[in-house]
């Protein structure tokens, strides 16, 4: 069994450490957050530790899953590989292109593992929707966006995510990462606009925010963003990949709502429109929820310790995505293009 440590009881800590409760391939020995959240019955076991650094050389993990805040990400993830530990961390892996690139060369150095966050590599649905976009063949138009009208506890999270880190950033590593799984093409520039639509957050952070990317082969993508209780509920999840022969497409029930954490991974039906054909729609009724998501991540992290995976792509992948993302981030506040 892989002794772990979990860091961090916000939503997608907790679900971790639920995932590593329930799994045999794991013995869950601690639990650290600054406060004492309410967690799921089946971990009212566990003592909840406020010291990171002392939980870390006291209970001696096999792995360390850091589901904090960002800002703490890398400074975490080489503590812990230093001390011996692989390492779980969610996305993004850092708030900037060299703390990211700490942590690889830490794996390297170390002879760690390092599994970032990204939920929809091991979802089924998002695996069908690259093969079936892959399958078109590119260039590639890419429609994404996720915008939240987040309130109450949901927007007192995110404007704390703010407090270092964009919206562009926090949810754009995901999708970016899926555009650059369908093409193999190489981001050349990226162009981004955003604002500030609250008073709450501050001067120099922005709640509303999207971007373009450039792909050496043509390609081009659109990534949108937006959280608080003014951003609108209409059209505010948008998955399409649009190529030379078609398209493939999410399509989301008209009830969803983008305050609900479960909906950001839902797919319900993907559309498969191809030029000349009648579209086909798969369904995706029985995908996994969110916890079982969670589930099989972990399951990939124990493979990738007990069989020794190499995740050089894996960490690189993550490494570009948040180049991309934070790319966006300088021209949102510079107002001019960067060149990758």
């Amino acid at each position: 069994m892989i002794r772990t440590l979990v860091a961090g009881l916000g939503t997608m800590g907790r679900s971790h450490a639920l995932a590593y409760h329930r799994s045999p391939a794991f013995d869950l020995v601690g639990l650290v957050n600054r406060s004492t959240p309410r967690l799921d019955p089946e971990l009212d076991g566990y003592v909840i530790e406020p010291d990171f650094h002392a939980a870390l050389a006291r209970l001696k993990p096999d792995l360390v899953n850091i589901s904090t805040y960002s800002d703490s990400h890398a400074d975490y993830a080489v503590a812990a590989m230093e001390a011996g530990a692989h390492v779980f961390v969610e996305k993004p892996l850092a708030t900037t292109v060299k703390d990211a690139r700490r942590v690889v060369d830490a794996a390297r150095a170390n002879g760690t593992k390092v599994v970032v966050g990204y939920i929809l590599r091991h979802h089924p649905s998002w695996m069908r929707l690259i093969a079936e976009a892959r399958a078109l063949g590119g260039p590639y138009v890419f429609r994404l966006n996720l915008n939240q009208q987040s309130k109450g506890p949901t927007w007192e999270v995110h404007k704390t995510l703010m407090q270092t880190t964009s919206p562009l950033v926090d949810c754009g590593v995901h999708y970016v990462d899926v555009m650059c799984q369908i093409t193999d093409a190489k981001p050349v520039e990226v162009r981004g606009m955003g604002l500030r639509l609250s008073d709450e957050i501050a001067p120099d952070m922005y709640n509303y925010g999207h971007f373009q990317v450039l792909f050496d082969d043509g390609s081009v993508g659109w990534y949108e963003a937006g959280w608080g209780p003014m951003m609108s509920d209409t059209a505010f999840f948008v998955k399409d990949v649009v190529s030379p022969n078609g398209a493939v497409s999410i399509k989301m029930p008209e009830n969803a709502r983008s305050d609900d954490h479960s909906t950001h991974t839902a797919t319900q039906t993907i559309r498969v429109h191809r030029v000349g054909q009648p579209d086909q729609d798969l369904s995706m009724a029985d995908e996994p929820g969110h916890q079982e998501l969670c589930e099989r991540e972990q399951a990939f992290v124990a493979r990738a310790i007990t069989e020794n995976l190499d995740l050089t792509r894996h960490m690189e992948d993550a490494v570009q995505s948040l180049a991309i993302c934070l790319a966006a981030d300088e021209s949102v506040r510079s107002g001019k293009p960067v060149k990758l």
